[in-house]
């Protein structure tokens, strides 16, 4: 099992990065959040998940041990293959995950593509148990602090993916109404990625 890599940025995309391990390039599939907290040749550290199936091995990579055992409890559940619960790490931050299975709250868990309400119930009854074993949920209230550093964090992640200064900060002006209600810096990635898309 590869657990972490450590290496130097060689190429960057929105939901994948490349990591030079001394003249060894592995492609590692991450969410928006991961990938966009990255800097093109500089050093990095990611820690991974490996998905063997009878045709591929894929590598998928996190900014955290706790969202990538997040990832993998996920996908501990039936129907739940790799790519639903990278979409899941997108969507909701590990303590955000774990609320959402142990209150039983089906609402955040269908904001994640592929997963619907039937979906949403059948996998807070597998993993409720799971999430309570693992211990405490932290509390989701959004500090001071957060919301102050979701700019500049957008901002450096889409310089780093190739979008100028300006243009960095036209898109954070764009998702700055959803800023005051949506505190993760993953969503608020995504939704200034689309506004950039559409130009």
């Amino acid at each position: 099992m590869i657990a972490q890599l450590t290496g130097t940025v060689a190429a960057v995309g929105p939901t994948w990065v490349v990591l030079d391990l001394n003249g060894f390039g592995l492609k590692v599939l991450c969410t928006p959040g991961t990938a966009s907290g990255v800097r093109l040749g500089q050093p990095a550290e990611l820690h991974t998940s490996l998905v063997v199936r009878e045709d591929s091995l894929t590598l998928y990579g996190f900014g955290s041990a706790d969202e990538r055992d997040c990832f993998e409890l996920a996908q501990s559940a039936s129907g739940i293959g790799p790519r639903i619960a990278q979409a899941m790490m997108s969507v909701l931050s590990p303590d955000e995950f774990r609320a959402a299975i142990a209150g039983e709250d089906q609402k955040s868990l269908t904001r994640v593509p592929g997963i619907g309400p039937k979906g949403a119930q059948k996998m807070i009854l597998e993993l409720k148990d799971k999430v309570h074993a693992l211990g405490a949920i932290a509390p989701l209230q959004p500090t001071a602090t957060s919301v102050a550093l979701w700019r500049e964090q957008v901002s450096q992640g889409l310089q780093g993916l190739g979008w100028s200064a300006k243009d960095a900060e036209a898109a954070c002006d764009r998702v700055a109404d959803l800023a005051e209600t949506e505190t993760s810096v993953a969503i608020l990635m995504r939704a200034a990625l689309q506004t950039l898309a559409k130009k």
